[in-house]
């Protein structure tokens, strides 16, 4: 064929069009696979839990479940976790177009817990402890009035056991939903912490990402050693709300774990594969 006769047989051709992709042809994330909430590289679920949800390639540490984190600090078999059996508080029948109740139902079946925090009997580097953590999954770690009695409770119960109290704070703050009851939860964990202070026992604070509003405003700033993960933040309020009150400029990762160890706000920064080891020797220190 010479090459006229090729030029116009193509130009006689039907024209073929490219579509779009569609749905269909959009790249699909592996099944069995997790990516990491900072740099998005996809890791194998089982391998990234075995690393504690802790990002291989940035370093990143990403949520991980109040249970879980149990488990990540206690002893192997150690843990027994209490039973909360308290009902449910509802004070202002509060409903945004959803009501209170069915949204703490919601987050239950969401978070696969009853409650923000999650309180264990644990020993850790074989110190007899109480384990309590937060769930920032349910309701974004809101501090409800029945997140106070299961805190409060979790420190009484060190009391009576001569155990030490270590808390996992991750928090957005209080619960608006239940408005002044659950800002009057900030005095009575407070009160809490007074007595496990006032028996000389250690309490240690681990402060993940985020803890903001009055968790750190109370009982999670109010611990023997305040430990923090690396990269989390940390607050009262939120950076853009103080700009926009104080009228100033704000330098970048004010509120950031590191930052707040240079300005002796927290006392240690510990990457959560040292977690355990650095609290066991904390807790053998304060209980010898």
């Amino acid at each position: 064929m010479d090459v006229v006769t090729a030029v116009t047989a193509r130009r006689q051709a039907p024209e073929r069009r490219i579509t779009a992709p569609g749905p269909d042809m959009r790249p699909v994330a592996p099944a069995g696979t997790v990516a990491c909430p900072s740099c998005g590289r996809r890791s194998v679920a089982d391998r990234f839990r075995a690393e504690l949800n802790v990002c291989s390639q940035c370093g990143h540490h990403a949520r991980v479940p109040a249970v879980e984190r149990i488990a990540q600090l206690a002893d192997p078999r150690s843990a027994q976790l209490l039973d909360g059996g308290i009902g449910d508080r509802d004070p202002l029948e509060f409903d945004d177009g959803t009501p209170y109740p069915a949204a703490v139902a919601r987050a239950r079946e969401r978070a696969g817990v009853d409650e923000v925090f999650s309180v264990a009997r644990a020993e850790v580097g074989g110190v007899p402890a109480v384990l309590a953590s937060m769930d920032f999954a349910f309701l974004g770690g809101s501090l409800g009035s029945v997140a106070g009695e299961m805190f409060t409770r979790g420190c009484e119960l060190a009391v009576a056991e001569q155990r030490a109290l270590v808390a996992v704070c991750t928090s957005g703050g209080a619960r608006m939903q239940e408005g002044i009851a659950s800002l009057a939860q900030m005095a009575r964990c407070s009160v809490g912490v007074a007595a496990v202070a006032g028996a000389k026992l250690p309490y240690l604070a681990v402060l993940g990402d985020p803890c903001f509003g009055g968790v750190s405003a109370s009982f999670a700033a109010q611990a023997d050693i305040i430990l923090a993960e690396p990269g989390a933040r940390i607050g009262f309020a939120g950076g853009r709300v103080i700009e926009q009150a104080a009228h100033e400029y704000l330098p970048d990762g004010f509120q950031t774990a590191e930052f707040l160890l240079a300005h002796g706000m927290v006392d240690m920064v510990v990457a959560r594969q040292r977690l355990r080891p650095t609290i066991s020797s904390l807790l053998k220190l304060y209980m010898a």
